[in-house]
């Protein structure tokens, strides 16, 4: 029981120290096209544990989102990144980009714009971390 309670405390304290000591300079960089209405590509593939550098471009005029609040709730966001990151939501300006930094956990997350009808207009996707 003593070893459990000990392993549990190591895995609580070593999940931000990962995100914070991990080499970013070595991360793969994913771009994600934010656009009048969908994302491009519409499913973003990742690597679980891999660090990786959202790179999200609003291509048009108008403003968008990246919104995964399960995503952003089980990755590991580099600490001068976690402010960009909204109730699991990026906003990225019209015609500017926003990188984020993380490490990535397995599963499969839904992806969407909260900008009133975009989703219905089709903008959604998903995340798929392997």
């Amino acid at each position: 029981m003593k070893y459990a309670k000990t392993i549990a405390v190591l895995c609580l304290v070593s999940s931000p120290v990962l995100a914070q000591a991990s080499d970013w300079s070595q991360a793969a960089q994913v771009t994600v096209t934010l656009s009048s209405f969908h994302f491009d590509p519409g499913t973003v593939h990742l690597h679980s544990g891999q660090p990786v550098v959202l790179h999200l471009v609003n291509s048009g005029s108008g403003g968008h989102n990246f919104s995964a609040p399960e995503f952003f709730a089980a990755a590991q966001i580099r600490a001068q990144d976690q402010a960009s990151v909204q109730k699991g939501t990026v906003e990225v300006s019209g015609h500017a980009a926003k990188d984020i930094a993380l490490v990535p956990h397995r599963g499969t997350y839904k992806l969407h714009c909260t900008h009133m009808m975009h989703s219905a207009f089709g903008m959604k996707g998903e995340i798929v971390v392997d």
